[in-house]
């Protein structure tokens, strides 16, 4: 059966796209993988309604409304191709099927580049984060670490520390420059140049001369990418934004390919749960409009 809509990507942003299609009582399978960005997180926090809950219950529950609505199908497998154009889009999967659409979301999310720093990809996003307004809360104003990675680094650090006391780690990731160290400070940062050895136990960040920070919490800003080819596959172009690469869409959530749209962290720059509700939401109520009026 040929679908009005597939969807890549079964997390916030491509349920909350899938939700207004299935309102508009349209056919739309959503093809998910099971690979949520924040699955190592405990908590989910600042989105309305459910601050502080399992990130897992939260996608759980709303795959359960979802599922709800009987033109929606919700499939456990992987896209590994997506071909045609607007209203003859085919989507393949790893297990040989399938599955003509006339409209494509892809809601596939990104890819964290981390520092390559011992101990550091075991504790993302449990005690090393991106997003102080997911997370800079729980910490109760204690110490906090930045640790360098790129041009966004000092940014982070200067707005965290509306968190708490904050500590700037360069790490040899970029070089301050006397206006940029002189703006660190007077938002009450210290900056620790020495380089770091590894991360340990919590938080605590060991240095390359032997000395031991502790932290409450650590926060890194991670380069992006998207964490599926197949939007690039497909021809939809992509953009450089300051937090790494993503799929470039217009305000209709379109892509440079008619009738292939994008939403989320994919398609989105910052990136929380909300954010990704609220984008896919966006996507979905605009690719019913295509639908309606095609033209």
């Amino acid at each position: 059966m040929k679908q009005d809509v597939i969807i890549i990507g079964g997390s916030y942003a491509g349920m909350a796209a899938a939700l207004q299609l299935a309102r508009a009582r349209r056919r739309v399978l959503v093809i998910d993988a099971g690979e949520r960005r924040n699955r190592a997180a405990r908590h989910s926090h600042g989105f309305l309604s459910r601050d502080g809950a399992d990130p897992a219950q939260i996608a759980l529950e709303a795959r359960r409304q979802l599922q709800a609505y009987p033109t929606v199908n919700v499939i456990a497998a992987r896209a590994t191709a997506v071909s045609g154009e607007r209203d003859r889009f085919v989507v393949e999967c790893a297990d040989g099927a399938h599955h003509p659409g006339r409209r494509v979301i892809f809601a596939t999310g990104v890819r964290d580049h981390l520092p390559a720093i011992e101990g550091m990809a075991e504790r993302w996003g449990r005690n090393i984060f991106h997003c102080p307004y997911c997370h800079g809360y729980e910490l109760n104003q204690g110490r906090i670490g930045v640790i360098g990675s790129g041009e966004m680094s000092t940014h982070q650090a200067e707005l965290l520390t509306e968190w708490g006391e904050v500590t700037f780690l360069p790490n040899d990731a970029l070089t301050l420059d006397p206006e940029t160290r002189e703006k660190l400070i007077q938002r009450g940062a210290s900056i620790e140049t020495t380089g770091i050895a590894r991360i340990a136990n919590d938080a605590d960040v060991e240095l390359a001369d032997g000395r031991v920070l502790s932290f409450s919490g650590l926060f890194v800003a991670p380069r992006v990418e998207p964490a599926s080819n197949l939007p690039v596959a497909l021809g939809c172009a992509l953009q450089e934004t300051p937090m790494g690469t993503q799929v470039e869409t217009d305000a209709s959530k379109e892509t440079s390919v008619s009738g292939a749209f994008a939403c989320g962290d994919v398609a989105l720059v910052p990136h929380s749960v909300s954010l990704a509700v609220a984008d896919g939401a966006m996507a979905g109520a605009q690719v019913h409009r295509s639908l309606v009026w095609p033209g």
